[in-house]
């Protein structure tokens, strides 16, 4: 029985080392044979998003950035401030594959049916380790993409639309019926917009410019607060009043914005009651920390009540928590509304190669509305893999 040649590919890894410097570099790598319930994907689309900026650039201050290798295999080297060094102690000089989903075509099948059904297909797959030209991954995990889209519409099928299902998910299961959502004219939060549009979902939207709100009401958004202004917190109050929102999801994590919008629920609360208490009102309001846009402490104030809560939101513990079938459901929306709802556009393709270049990183870490970039690993290798 013949033993296949295993397939040798680029990735992209990211290692801290104890010496406080971050190298970033592409390493070449055989891809494991598939098992029974495996298949190998080609990768032809991974996006860059800010849960994969984290893993990759560590708080490395990109300002130091020197280059050194080969013109087929570079490494880039990035001194480490003390204090992200302090956060990513647990990383330290152990090698980190990066990428959390992408897209491609499976190329080869475990003997399983279900892996064997698989080939040949375009599919979509979430699990880490995606900045590669190749990745085994179980069946099970991929999401087969509906005929006619590619690899890079279907390469940020998890992520963002996953999270706004989420959100949407917990608002419901918490038993609010509006929600509020900051950095709103992302990716991400472009997304939940549509969602909500689309569901007949209260959705309040708080964004940092005006030319921000702009882009949200265009797309069909009715509630959307600048907090630049010099009346957000009135418009927020308003728009609270009107949607009925008493659940929160904050990008930011920092400073004092999330403690800013359960202050104004309470407000937005008191106008409809009927009575005073010292206690504030008895409706349950929650703000959930989801991102670290701004890196600095979270303040708050204490004038919203005793009926609060202000903790953390990840996507990975909720699908875990929801449990495979609900999961299921949600990724098989996603699928049906790849070109509609859960679309991405993005600034620019890249590859392995060009990611890896000082001036491409200091574009695609910059967090600026409306800029993602999109790493197609098979682009302008001149290292070509097996």
């Amino acid at each position: 029985m013949s033993v296949p040649t295993p397939r040798i590919g680029l990735e992209l890894r990211s290692l801290v080392r104890h010496s406080g410097e971050l190298e970033l570099s592409l390493v070449r790598l055989a891809t494991p044979a598939p098992g029974p319930d495996d298949v190998v994907v080609r990768m032809e689309a991974a996006p860059i998003n800010p849960s994969d900026l984290g893993l990759l650039l560590a708080g490395a201050d990109l300002g130091t950035a020197r280059m050194s290798g080969t013109a087929e295999q570079p490494i880039l080297t990035a001194t480490m401030p003390q204090q992200a060094m302090a956060a990513v102690n647990a990383r330290v000089d152990e090698s980190m594959a990066v990428g959390n989903e992408g897209a491609g075509v499976v190329i080869e099948a475990g003997s399983s049916d279900a892996a064997q059904a698989l080939l040949g297909k375009t599919v979509a797959v979430f699990g880490g380790a995606m900045y590669t030209q190749f990745r085994r991954v179980r069946a099970k995990d991929c999401l087969v993409l509906p005929e006619g889209i590619t690899a890079a519409q279907g390469a940020s099928c998890f992520v963002n639309p996953l999270t706004a299902l989420g959100m949407v998910e917990t608002m419901r299961r918490e038993g609010h019926s509006a929600l509020v959502n900051t950095a709103a004219a992302s990716s991400l939060g472009q997304m939940l917009n549509r969602l909500c549009v689309r569901d007949s979902i209260g959705l309040v939207n708080i964004v940092r410019k005006a030319e921000q709100a702009d882009i949200l009401r265009a797309d069909g958004a009715v509630h959307v607060c600048d907090s630049s202004s010099s009346t957000f917190t009135e418009d927020l109050v308003q728009a609270l009043a009107a949607t009925g929102a008493t659940i929160a999801f904050d990008a930011t994590g920092g400073g004092e914005l999330a403690g800013r919008i359960l202050s104004c629920m309470e407000t937005a609360l008191n106008q409809k009651s009927k009575g005073y208490s010292v206690y504030g009102s008895t409706t349950y309001k929650q703000a959930y920390l989801y991102g670290r846009l701004d890196p600095s402490p979270t303040k708050f104030t204490r004038n919203f009540g005793m009926a609060w809560g202000m903790g953390g939101w990840l996507l990975f513990p909720f699908l875990q928590k929801i449990g495979p079938a609900a999961v299921q459901q949600l990724k098989e929306r996603v699928a049906r509304e790849v070109k509609t709802t859960f679309a991405n556009q993005y600034t620019k393709e890249i590859s392995l190669l060009q990611a890896l270049r000082p001036e491409v990183i200091s574009a695609y870490a910059k967090y600026a509305t409306g800029e993602k970039y999109l790493i197609n690993p098979s682009k302008d290798l001149s290292v070509q893999a097996s």
